[in-house]
């Protein structure tokens, strides 16, 4: 059967993958080595040192690809290596429009890295789309697109982005690590890049730190093996082969992460000590038509805000829980719990931060698959 024809659940467990060819192992094999042995100068296997290839890697990468209905996967040591390569393809004086209300790390990178090497970033609101091009100018070579946002889950409309960037021959990235290829698939609305830190869903069990690029275009392809080779942040071989393991029941624990971050956010909506809700599922959610038809679901993903509450208070809140493990991270099959202004946007300048939403008293939660009725009664005895 064709792999092109597959379902996303087949695609988790077949997608790019076969039997190895030494001894028909099912399971990708472990290759914990660095190099490879040449019967004669450059007369190698296909592999010739772990750096540039490893085909415990290079099976991460073509399941990757096949999950994101890409071309090209590519594997990194972490998400903001894979981040670093992406940037890597600009030059001084190029420019980058990214959205006002992204991970800590992707602005601490952008700013304090390579902001300073020459490459300009503009951060502004794109729950609107049209209102992007006005900020478009002929130094704009790139735009960072992040949905569901972290931490405050605002949808960008990825397809209208898309169009609007290929008009004027602009690339468009997508971090698409909150949403997963279960949820969405932004090469097929129009995206050139899709980027994940694996650390979190794709792997699914808070134990490997990676990052994934996916792409279909076979020169922006090349460009990015040929960062990702010089610069060497690649992800070993155990890590791929977890991430690789991981994939595999992405789909049986996303529709899990679903079904109780539903839960759990219908819970808290209710809630009278709780002011507000942020989870893109809700009728009311500013762009919740867009997540509609460009998602399968809403996610396991949910930010609040407790009545009357500052910066102490959700501190409280947070130390309370039980079975809510305050920790950062997200996407792990354990439920997580994090403050955002000290923790994952602690690297974003209080006012800039204050814009987008991350205020003080907002706690974000990553709903794991545990049985609902224990994360609620997590939830009443920590609010209460």
């Amino acid at each position: 059967m064709s792999e092109k024809k597959l379902k996303f659940n087949s695609k988790t467990i077949h997608g790019g993958q076969k039997p190895d060819s030494a001894y028909g192992a099912v399971m990708p094999p472990i290759y914990q080595t660095s190099t490879y042995a040449q019967t004669t100068p450059g007369g190698h296997k296909g592999y010739a040192y772990s750096r540039s290839a490893n085909p415990t890697r290079k099976a991460l990468e073509q399941s990757l690809a096949s999950i994101e209905n890409g071309n090209f996967g590519m594997a990194f040591a972490s998400g903001m290596a894979a981040i670093d390569a992406v940037i890597k393809l600009l030059n001084p004086g190029d420019e980058v429009l990214s959205t006002d209300d992204l991970y800590g790390g992707s602005y601490r990178l952008f700013k304090q890295i390579f902001e300073r090497l020459g490459i300009t970033f503009r951060f502004i609101g794109m729950q609107n789309a049209d209102s992007i091009e006005a900020h478009i100018t002929e130094n704009t070579k790139l735009i960072w697109v992040e949905t569901p946002t972290n931490p405050m889950m605002n949808i960008l409309d990825i397809k209208a982005i898309s169009q609007l960037a290929k008009k004027h021959e602009v690339l468009v990235a997508v971090d698409n690590t909150f949403a997963t290829p279960y949820l969405q698939l932004p090469l097929d609305l129009g995206a050139d890049i899709v980027m994940h830190s694996a650390t979190k869903y794709l792997g699914g069990h808070s134990d490997v730190v990676v990052g994934a690029l996916v792409v279909n275009d076979i020169e922006l392809a090349d460009k990015l093996y040929f960062i990702q080779n010089a610069s060497g942040a690649v992800c070993g071989p155990m890590d791929s082969f977890l991430t690789l393991r991981g994939i595999k029941t992405l789909h049986v624990r996303m529709q899990r992460h679903c079904e109780n971050g539903r839960a759990i956010a219908e819970y808290l909506a209710k809630h009278p000590k709780i002011e507000k809700v942020y989870w893109p599922g809700f009728e009311d959610h500013p762009n919740h038509e867009i997540a509609k038809n460009q998602m399968k679901d809403f996610g396991g993903m949910i930010s609040f805000i407790p009545k009357g509450s500052g910066y102490e208070d959700a501190i409280k809140i947070v130390e309370k829980l039980q079975l809510f493990t305050l920790a950062e991270s997200l996407g792990g099959v354990e439920s997580l719990a994090g403050h955002p202004a000290s923790m994952t946007h602690g690297s974003i300048p209080n006012e800039e931060r204050e814009k987008s939403g991350v205020v003080d008293a907002l706690i974000r939660l990553s709903v794991g698959i545990e049985d609902e009725v224990d994360l609620i009664a997590d939830l009443e005895q920590a609010i209460e």
